[in-house]
């Protein structure tokens, strides 16, 4: 269609709608005009408030106009500003996404690779000095922040610089690996050198891996081990590892290790300002594009000397070059991106604001399963140190799975939040982490949930390592806690609201352990059955083995009763007997028959030894003709004489009071009242002798011991014939206290000891 500008009086060239999005809007402007009953550009700008030139150069077709001018086009034509304005973003989004074989010339979040290497700028100076520290050194460490370009310095800086090498130092092959869950198991192979004499290189990105993926400690061991074989001059091995900057520390967990990090290591800082300069013009030099001075500026500005800010940088760029105009990168563009702290977050959200509410839940659960949390290590495993920041995990597809899984993962895929690697899905930079609020505060929020399925995860890989060997089951706590999380109460299945958080092996790690919980407690509930029952038994038996027991102990009582009242009655009948002739036996059994039993016969033996006055028989142990006893102290001591051998003896108690020896030669003739004294006749005569001095108390001559006091102080003598004088005399002197003289026929005596009898005081007779 042609047609004249009122304004002008010239022509407006036509516009072919099939050519592109920019002109078919153009081509709706004009119908829409024509509509309107084409008015004058001039009126159309007085009512707009826009030059003529802006509003003719929205229906050119020749670039595509801002949303403000078509706006404000629709509104001087009385229609509809918003519906002209989903119109606008559809070309908008059209126009700006890249054809089949168009290439952008900035990689957004995703690293370089070693294909990138022409859009490569910013670090020349950085890869030549990596080249010459690996050659010098066969093991060699590149750190920094995350986010500085590491990854992008050894895949598409340091990998095509050895790939160009055309001398003895070329490498024989090149190999590029991330240590992953596994990593001596999974790149043992890759570690042994090629065939030939040429050293083979080995690139290890994203070392940390080691520490926040494997918690197998021998595992780790053995890959560090096979790393650090290259240090030794024929081992044809040549290593180069990239560690994120807060990891250094743990590069000490091995002493080797630690030595060949401190010898050989390069640290990846901020970029000068010309270096930046580098990055944000030279790829779009390469792609034929023009970028606006003030926008080069302007991101040199907010960049600054941040070290990790390079993802955000590249994200940014690639979002302004989808928002070209022609084959400039505008500053306006820039600025509708959010600019280098709000382009991934705005990107996010324009893809997360595109799904569905059930994709979105998947978008979710995806994003945070591609998430390792702080702390994300198991029991036997080295935690993260307190604070480290959330480092994102690959995944496979098959962890993935469920409904609308792989769509979303394609739509991620396509705004480059997460990078394919044939099966694998990975976020494309940890700068998504904490660039994105919204995945910031889901990890904040699920964060003990994420632990938890994490150690799950790992309980689950090692289970099936073990051929799902039940000993390596969930049990106790853990399986508690990971039942409140992702099981349901019913018999134990997987609770549908969650079951797709579970990768299908932790599913049926989890619905294995809770099988098996409940298969031990089916077990304990029939052993206890069986104990119970068992315990029934052993207690009914128990009573009856108790009640035989009482019933045989009662007639073994009673026949015990039985036999004690016998018992008693025959001592008692025993005691009666010898009441008589052994009183102190009689009353002992009488004694004995009431204690075997009560019974009135024992009563009354009892009765009868109290009622009986006691009485009581010695007899002296010294036996023989030779033996002489005399009864003293009125019946209370004997006095036995054996030859010149005297024993004292108290006859209640049965037991020798004294022993004493007399001199040879003299023989006892009688004995006094207190067992002291004894009359001892000699070739000299009588004597008193006193046992307890050991010596003659006084000299008798002819006279006999009649008696003596009870104190030993004055003893008795009289005549040894029918007549003659009684003395009265104290043993402490020889004068007599009173002397008689008595005439046998007239006087009788009283107390005079003989031999075997006891003495008594003498009473004298004094004839008239």
């Amino acid at each position: 269609m042609v047609e004249r500008c009122h304004q002008v009086g010239r022509r407006e060239k036509p516009v072919d709608p099939s050519a592109g999005p920019v002109q078919r809007l153009a081509h709706d402007l004009r119908l829409l005009r024509e509509k309107a009953g084409k008015p004058p550009y001039r009126e159309m700008a007085e009512r707009a408030g826009y030059s003529t030139t802006a509003l003719s150069q929205a229906a050119a077709g020749d670039q595509l106009p801002t949303l403000a001018v078509v706006r404000a086009y629709a509104d001087a034509l009385d229609a509809d500003p918003d519906e002209w304005e989903a119109r606008w973003r559809e070309a908008d989004a059209e126009s700006r996404a890249p054809t089949a074989d168009e290439r952008a010339p900035y990689r957004g979040l995703a690293r370089f690779e070693p294909a990138d290497s022409d859009l490569f700028f910013g670090r020349e100076a950085l890869v030549r000095e990596l080249l010459d520290l690996a050659h010098t050194h066969r093991f060699a460490a590149v750190f920094g922040p995350s986010g500085s370009g590491k990854s992008s310095l050894l895949r598409a800086g340091l990998i095509p610089l050895l790939r160009e090498d055309r001398g003895t130092s070329r490498p024989a092959v090149v190999r590029v690996l991330t240590p992953g869950e596994r990593p001596a198991q999974t790149h043992g192979p890759a570690l042994v050198p090629q065939n030939g004499e040429l050293d083979t290189w080995v690139i290890v990105d994203q070392f940390e891996e080691l520490f926040t993926l494997c918690h197998d400690r021998e595992e780790r061991d053995r890959f560090l081990d096979l790393l650090l074989s290259a240090r030794e001059p024929e081992s044809r091995l040549r290593v180069v590892v990239a560690v994120r900057g807060d990891f250094y520390g743990h590069c000490a967990v091995q002493r080797e290790l630690a030595e060949a990090v401190s010898r050989a290591n390069l640290l990846v800082g901020p970029m000068s300002g010309d270096e930046l300069r580098e990055v944000i013009t030279g790829p779009a030099t390469v792609a034929g594009l023009n970028v606006e001075r003030v926008l080069t500026a302007r991101i040199i500005e907010e960049v600054g000397d941040q070290p990790g800010a390079l993802p955000m940088l590249s994200h940014a760029l690639l979002e302004t070059w989808r928002r070209r105009r022609g084959r400039t990168l505008t500053l306006t563009g820039y600025e509708e991106t959010g600019g280098v702290r709000g382009a991934i977050a705005a990107t996010a959200e324009e893809v997360y604001g595109g799904l569905s509410t059930q994709q979105a839940r998947t978008a979710r659960r995806i994003l945070l399963r591609l998430i390792a949390p702080n702390g994300s290590a198991d029991e036997q495993g080295r935690a993260l140190p307190a604070g480290a920041p959330d480092t994102r995990r690959p995944a496979s597809r098959a962890e993935l799975a469920g409904p609308d899984a792989q769509d979303v993962v394609e739509r991620l895929a396509a705004a480059r939040l997460v990078t394919l690697d044939g099966g694998t899905v990975e976020l494309a930079h940890e700068a998504l982490i904490t660039s994105w609020p919204r995945l910031a505060g889901w990890i904040e929020e699920s964060r003990e949930r994420l632990h938890v399925q994490w150690l799950l995860g790992e309980a689950a890989r090692a289970w099936d390592g073990l051929d799902r060997d039940p000993g390596a089951l969930y049990r106790g706590t853990r399986l508690a806690r990971a039942e409140e999380l992702f099981a349901g109460k019913g018999a134990g299945a997987v609770r549908k609201a969650t079951e797709e958080d579970l990768a299908p092996l932790e599913r049926a790690f989890l619905s294995a352990s809770l099988d098996a919980r409940r298969a031990e407690r089916d077990a304990g509930a029939r052993t206890v059955r069986r104990m119970r029952a068992l315990t029934v038994g052993l207690s009914v038996l128990l009573v009856c083995a108790l009640a035989a027991g009482l019933l045989a102990w009662q007639r073994d009582r009673a026949s015990a009763q039985e036999s004690a009242k016998a018992a008693a009655r025959r001592l008692a009948t025993i005691s009666d007997s010898l009441r008589s002739s052994d009183p102190r036996t009689a009353a002992l059994l009488g004694v004995a028959a009431w204690k075997l039993a009560p019974l009135t016969e024992s009563r009354s033996a009892l009765l009868a030894a109290l009622a009986q006055p006691e009485r009581d028989a010695f007899t002296d142990p010294q036996t023989g003709r030779d033996v002489r006893r005399y009864l003293t102290d009125h019946g209370r001591s004997l006095v036995s004489v054996v030859n010149s051998a005297v024993s004292v003896w108290s006859v209640a108690d049965h037991r020798r009071t004294a022993a004493y020896h007399l001199p040879s030669g003299m023989e006892v003739t009688a004995a006094g009242a207190d067992s002291r004294f004894l009359d001892l006749t000699g070739p000299d005569g009588d004597v008193l002798w006193d046992l307890p001095a050991g010596k003659p108390a006084a000299e008798l001559g002819d006279a006999t011991l009649m008696d003596t006091s009870d104190d030993g102080s004055t003893y008795v003598t009289g005549p040894a014939g029918e007549g003659g004088t009684v003395r009265v005399q104290r043993t402490d002197s020889s004068r007599p206290a009173l002397s008689a003289d008595v005439r046998a026929a007239q006087c009788g005596y009283s107390g005079l000891t003989a031999p075997g009898q006891r003495s008594r005081p003498m009473s004298p007779t004094v004839c008239p």
